[in-house]
């Protein structure tokens, strides 16, 4: 997930992704970026939990608010999901990214319900170094989001 799509890649090893509700994730991810996308992706409920935050952020805007966030730090990260499980209504996509020169490996766990929306998105980042990067830059993001 990041602004500048040239940056992004999806190198899953030739993996088939044959889930519509995966691809298109995958397609707002890697592509799209547009909010209003983002927001068809998310259950009305839809809780995200953040590496940074120690609190679930519950509902669509809330959600949305914080994934948007995370794709404008991520903007000129070199962002790339470079390995993907997946099984019934979940997934597991492993992520890299370099911020000022911060290398940052971390983990989207996706889970969907029953009419194929997000329901739960929780993300986990390594190293430490690259947490603390990540909160500077999320809670800059958010501020301006919100201002």
């Amino acid at each position: 997930m990041a602004g500048n799509t040239s940056a992004l890649t999806n190198r899953n090893g030739g993996l088939s992704m044959t889930d519509p509700r995966l691809q298109r994730w995958l397609d707002y991810a890697t592509g799209d970026h547009a909010p209003e996308t983002l927001l068809g992706l998310l259950a009305e409920d839809a809780v995200f939990h953040s590496p940074v935050v120690h609190t679930p952020q519950a509902g669509r805007e809330r959600a949305a608010a914080y994934l948007r966030a995370a794709d404008q730090v991520f903007g000129d990260a070199n962002f790339a999901y470079v390995r993907t499980i997946a099984a019934g209504d979940n997934a597991m996509l492993e992520f890299t990214a370099e911020i000022d020169g911060v290398h940052i490996n971390g983990i989207d766990i996706i889970r969907w319900n029953a009419a194929g929306e997000i329901a739960d998105f929780k993300v986990m980042v390594r190293p430490l170094k690259a947490i603390n990067k990540l909160w500077e830059m999320m809670a800059a993001q958010l501020e301006k989001a919100a201002s």
